[in-house]
Protein backbone atom coordinates (compact mmCIF):
# COMPACT_ATOMS: atom_id res chain seq x y z
CA UNK A 1 0.00 0.00 0.00
CA UNK A 2 2.68 2.47 0.77
CA UNK A 3 4.32 1.56 -2.48
CA UNK A 4 1.35 2.14 -4.48
CA UNK A 5 1.08 5.65 -2.63
CA UNK A 6 4.69 6.92 -2.75
CA UNK A 7 4.48 6.01 -7.18
CA UNK A 8 1.22 7.98 -7.19
CA UNK A 9 2.63 11.09 -5.50
CA UNK A 10 5.59 10.47 -7.75
CA UNK A 11 3.64 10.78 -10.71
CA UNK A 12 1.47 13.58 -9.55
CA UNK A 13 4.35 15.53 -8.29
CA UNK A 14 6.54 14.93 -11.56
CA UNK A 15 4.93 17.89 -13.55
CA UNK A 16 5.55 20.57 -10.40
CA UNK A 17 7.85 23.95 -11.39
CA UNK A 18 9.35 26.40 -9.17
CA UNK A 19 6.68 28.70 -9.07
CA UNK A 20 4.08 25.91 -7.84
CA UNK A 21 6.17 24.69 -5.45
CA UNK A 22 6.49 27.96 -4.31
CA UNK A 23 3.14 28.82 -3.84
CA UNK A 24 2.17 25.89 -1.39
CA UNK A 25 2.65 26.82 2.57
CA UNK A 26 6.78 25.94 3.78
CA UNK A 27 7.30 22.78 5.59
CA UNK A 28 9.77 24.97 7.09
CA UNK A 29 10.95 28.17 8.41
CA UNK A 30 13.67 28.99 10.40
CA UNK A 31 16.73 31.18 10.69
CA UNK A 32 20.20 30.05 10.70
CA UNK A 33 23.38 31.59 11.98
CA UNK A 34 25.20 30.50 8.16
CA UNK A 35 25.24 33.40 5.66
CA UNK A 36 22.77 32.66 2.34
CA UNK A 37 25.66 30.90 -0.06
CA UNK A 38 27.30 28.72 3.21
CA UNK A 39 23.93 27.46 4.02
CA UNK A 40 23.40 26.80 0.51
CA UNK A 41 26.86 25.14 0.02
CA UNK A 42 25.85 22.82 2.85
CA UNK A 43 22.92 21.76 1.72
CA UNK A 44 24.01 21.04 -1.82
CA UNK A 45 27.09 19.17 -0.30
CA UNK A 46 24.33 16.72 1.91
CA UNK A 47 22.23 15.93 -0.47
CA UNK A 48 25.15 15.31 -3.52
CA UNK A 49 24.32 11.73 -2.86
CA UNK A 50 21.03 11.27 -2.90
CA UNK A 51 20.23 14.18 -5.42
CA UNK A 52 22.52 14.88 -7.86
CA UNK A 53 23.47 17.98 -8.56
CA UNK A 54 21.04 21.25 -7.27
CA UNK A 55 20.47 24.64 -9.09
CA UNK A 56 21.52 27.85 -7.19
CA UNK A 57 20.13 31.16 -8.35
CA UNK A 58 20.55 34.48 -6.78
CA UNK A 59 16.98 35.63 -5.17
CA UNK A 60 15.90 38.93 -3.66
CA UNK A 61 19.21 39.31 -0.66
CA UNK A 62 20.19 36.18 -0.80
CA UNK A 63 20.26 32.80 -3.09
CA UNK A 64 17.44 29.88 -4.41
CA UNK A 65 18.48 25.89 -4.29
CA UNK A 66 16.22 24.28 -6.96
CA UNK A 67 16.40 20.60 -5.31
CA UNK A 68 15.72 17.75 -8.75
CA UNK A 69 13.63 14.84 -7.74
CA UNK A 70 15.20 11.58 -6.51
CA UNK A 71 13.42 9.84 -10.21
CA UNK A 72 13.96 12.55 -12.30
CA UNK A 73 14.98 16.24 -13.17
CA UNK A 74 11.95 18.24 -12.11
CA UNK A 75 11.76 20.37 -9.10
CA UNK A 76 11.14 18.17 -6.03
CA UNK A 77 11.77 21.16 -3.10
CA UNK A 78 12.91 24.59 -3.34
CA UNK A 79 14.97 26.68 -0.52
CA UNK A 80 14.79 30.35 -0.61
CA UNK A 81 17.67 31.75 1.41
CA UNK A 82 17.95 35.29 1.98
CA UNK A 83 20.36 37.25 3.90
CA UNK A 84 20.10 38.57 7.66
CA UNK A 85 22.27 40.87 9.71
CA UNK A 86 22.81 37.71 11.99
CA UNK A 87 23.23 34.99 9.14
CA UNK A 88 19.84 33.53 6.86
CA UNK A 89 16.26 33.00 7.12
CA UNK A 90 15.39 29.92 5.56
CA UNK A 91 12.15 28.72 3.83
CA UNK A 92 11.71 25.23 2.50
CA UNK A 93 9.05 24.44 -0.16
CA UNK A 94 8.42 20.70 -0.99
CA UNK A 95 6.00 19.45 -3.87
CA UNK A 96 5.17 16.37 -1.69
CA UNK A 97 4.29 18.81 1.03
CA UNK A 98 0.93 16.73 1.57
CA UNK A 99 2.48 13.41 1.59
CA UNK A 100 3.67 11.47 4.48
CA UNK A 101 5.45 9.05 3.18
CA UNK A 102 7.86 12.02 1.34
CA UNK A 103 11.65 11.09 1.23
CA UNK A 104 13.43 13.08 4.46
CA UNK A 105 16.61 13.63 2.93
CA UNK A 106 15.68 17.07 2.16
CA UNK A 107 14.80 17.85 5.49
CA UNK A 108 17.37 16.05 7.17
CA UNK A 109 20.09 18.34 5.25
CA UNK A 110 18.03 21.56 6.11
CA UNK A 111 18.57 20.46 9.80
CA UNK A 112 21.76 19.42 9.75
CA UNK A 113 22.59 22.88 7.93
CA UNK A 114 21.22 25.06 10.48
CA UNK A 115 23.94 25.77 12.77
CA UNK A 116 26.98 27.21 12.46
Amino acid sequence: MKRSVWMLALALSGCASVSDINQTPPTMSFISGKKPHEYAKCVADRLADSRGSLQMEPHKNGVRVIVPGKLSSMPAAVFDIEERSSGSGVKLHESLSNVPVRPGDVQEAANACISG
